[in-house]
């Protein structure tokens, strides 16, 4: 197969300085630059086959051919978002440098992302889940405490286990929480909550401590607070115990909470306050779980659907 000769020689040149710019200048990370190099180089072989000889020839009309050409060979929406967000920051470098007139990328529209939607665990699994651990010894008690207060709550794993004792307000029913930034938030606490959490911290959490200090609510075996690992391993084997057969995360239990409350009718702003999101629009993927599971129902037993 015949090579094409490298002719859009101002483009390949100009590749080198803005390299060196991301490089030096705005110190991106080496896998970052990499990704950029990769995209560009692609770009220019593509604009060097169609036989292109000069950076300035290169309209709008051209560009997203390029676009229609990476969708043709199956590359998803996020790789293409990623192509048009490099060769815009390249077009930009080159007008600035004054190594093009023309910015052909303005107005480019950046091809909205597939939004997956979280999964979420049913209500059966969530009450198989709590059920499972043994609650008549103290790991048991933690640990039903622990479930209760991730899906009653919504709270990230680094958000509890970053809990102290003195976050917890079980007499009036509320938690505490430090989310991303140090921002602070008071969750409100179910029944089923409030009593898993006092039977822990009245009948377990001193047995744990083993004559020790320690201001964290959730401990490990040794008296410490538990770690992210920690969890996410007792996450696994009760999960296994109650027979649910997909992966579960702590994050699983968050968009369970906050999907369930919006399928009983829970107000959006109040669930966004809730998980702590700064941006409603972050909040609303609830909104789009549970139109596509009322969709499910639908096709399920509607006899003409």
């Amino acid at each position: 197969m015949e090579t094409v000769e490298p002719i859009l020689q101002d483009a390949r040149f100009a590749l080198e300085d803005y390299l060196h710019f991301l490089r030096v200048e705005r110190q991106l990370a080496k896998n970052t630059l990499v990704s950029y190099q990769r995209d560009l180089l692609d770009y220019i072989v593509h604009l060097e086959g169609e036989g292109y000889v000069s950076i300035e020839q290169v309209d709008r009309s051209i560009i997203l051919l390029y676009f229609q050409k990476l969708k043709d060979l199956g590359k998803s929406t996020r790789t293409i978002s990623r192509h048009i967000s490099s060769i815009r920051s390249y077009h930009q470098f080159l007008v600035r440098e004054k190594i093009s007139s023309h910015d052909p990328t303005v107005h480019l529209e950046t091809p909205k992302l597939e939004q997956k939607l979280p999964r979420v665990l049913s209500v059966a699994e969530i009450d198989a889940l709590i059920s499972s651990p043994d609650s008549s010894k103290p790991l048991g008690m933690r640990d039903v405490a622990l479930l209760e207060l991730l899906y009653g709550t919504g709270m990230r794993v680094s958000e509890l286990i970053g809990l102290d004792m003195e976050d917890l307000h079980l007499s009036m029913g509320f938690v505490r929480i430090f989310g991303k930034g140090s921002k602070e938030r008071i969750v409100p606490l179910g029944t089923g909550a409030i009593k898993a959490c006092r039977v822990y911290v009245e009948e377990a959490r001193s047995s744990l401590l083993k004559g020790k200090q320690a201001t964290a609510l959730f401990l490990n075996m040794r008296g410490t607070r538990l770690t992210r690992q920690g969890c996410w391993k007792i996450l696994k084997g009760h999960a296994m115990e109650a027979g649910i057969q997909q992966e579960l995360t702590p994050h699983i239990l968050r968009h369970s909470f906050a999907t369930h409350l919006i399928e009983n009718g829970a107000d959006l702003r109040a669930v966004q306050e809730m998980l702590g999101h700064s941006d409603i629009s972050t909040t609303q993927i609830y909104t789009h779980v549970s139109r596509s599971r009322l969709k499910d129902v639908y096709v399920k037993y509607h006899p003409r659907a």
